[in-house]
Parts: structure tokens; C-alpha cells; sequence
């Protein structure tokens, strides 16, 4: 007799989550005009001396591209957030809720736990960014569910999928999940910094 499969983030897709937790899903524009914000000289330097490395796995990738941004983005918005990478997140295990994120943003103080929650990064798997937004969305619907036990208002949980070179924001808002209708180029990284500091500061 086989075991059933366990379910967890990365095996979920648009499909599921739509079926299993009723989200509503929509493709339009989330922020209209869009911040941008110059990258420093630092971050700019380091993403070109990464650009003469093969980065075909996504741990290349996390460790020389996304890391890099990430922690641009927390000093850009004066270290009040705190960065997550490869974090066991379980949240609702039956409900297949498990699993380990690549990337988890909060707005709280560096803690063992995992508190306040605001955005979910997910490294597109084969940099096939559509196969990544299941993953997100489960990842942000268990985000909203943390926060809604802990009291936190936080009317939005913001999710991206990336390739590294393709950047995909995505909202959630109760159980409605929208999809921005652009995905972002790494040559635009003044726009990617620009999402990410809309979200953090508003």
C-alpha cells in the first residue's frame, strides 16, 4: 500500500489553491505609476560581477542574485524589516500549508518565530515563472493566516515569483489574488526596488 503523497507549497498549483481555499484570481496592474528607486552602486557592481557566472541552478541564483536585492531592499527601507531564507513555514499541515520558503519578509524584529509576515518570494523552478505562482499563493495564504491568529492587521500580503532575470508581483487581499499584469525585468531593477519599497513603506 502506497502513502499518499504529502502536499506542501511547492506542489501546489493555480488550480489548487483556487479549489481548495476559494481564492479568486486576477490579472491587472497593482501599483499605477509605479516608484522607481536607483539601486546603489554596491548592489549594481555585485549583480555584474554575478552576470559572468553560470547561474542555472536556483541556488546560484539565490545566492547571487535575489540575496543581493533582498538585502538592498532592507537597507533602502532602514532595516525595519527582517529577511527570511529557506525558513520552515507550517502553518495548516493538513490543509497542505507546509513546506520550507526560499525567501519570507517580515515586518518585525530577526525572531526564532516567524512574525508579522508581509511578503513571499518564490525562485521559479526550471525559470518557468507561471509554475511558481501556485507555490506563492499558497505561501501568502498561509502568511495571512499567521497574521490573522497573531491579531496583526495587515490588509495585504504580497507575494513575487522570480527567475532571477523575470521578476512577478503578486497581492492578496482576503481572498481575492491578483497577478500583476507585468513581470519585471532585471534590467529594470530600479522598478523592482521601487515595488518592493512601495510595499514596505506605502
Amino acid at each position: 500500500m502506497k502513502c499518499a503523497k504529502k502536499t506542501s507549497y511547492g506542489s501546489m498549483s493555480v488550480e489548487d489553491v483556487q479549489r481548495k481555499f476559494n481564492i479568486t484570481f486576477n490579472l491587472q496592474t497593482i501599483f499605477e505609476p509605479l516608484p522607481v528607486v536607483a539601486p546603489s552602486d554596491i548592489l549594481k557592481s555585485a549583480l555584474r560581477r554575478a552576470s559572468g557566472l553560470a547561474l542555472f541552478s536556483e541556488k546560484s541564483r539565490s545566492e547571487f542574485i535575489v540575496a543581493p536585492i533582498l538585502l538592498e531592499v532592507r537597507e533602502l527601507a532602514q532595516e525595519i524589516i527582517s529577511i527570511y531564507s529557506g525558513v520552515t513555514f507550517d502553518v495548516s499541515p493538513e490543509e497542505g500549508l507546509q513546506g520550507i520558503c526560499d525567501f519570507l519578509i517580515t515586518q518585525s524584529p530577526p525572531l526564532p518565530t516567524i512574525q508579522a509576515p508581509i511578503i513571499m518570494l518564490v525562485e521559479a523552478k526550471k525559470n518557468d515563472i507561471e509554475t511558481g505562482l501556485g507555490q506563492c499563493a499558497a505561501e501568502m495564504i498561509a502568511a495571512q493566516r499567521v497574521n490573522q491568529r497573531n491579531n496583526y492587521e495587515q490588509p495585504y500580503i504580497y507575494g513575487c515569483v522570480t527567475s532571477g532575470e523575470l521578476w512577478q508581483f503578486l497581492r492578496l487581499k482576503n481572498t481575492r489574488l491578483d497577478i500583476d499584469s507585468e513581470k519585471l525585468y532585471i534590467e529594470h531593477l530600479d522598478r523592482i526596488l521601487g515595488f518592493f519599497l512601495k510595499i514596505i513603506k506605502g
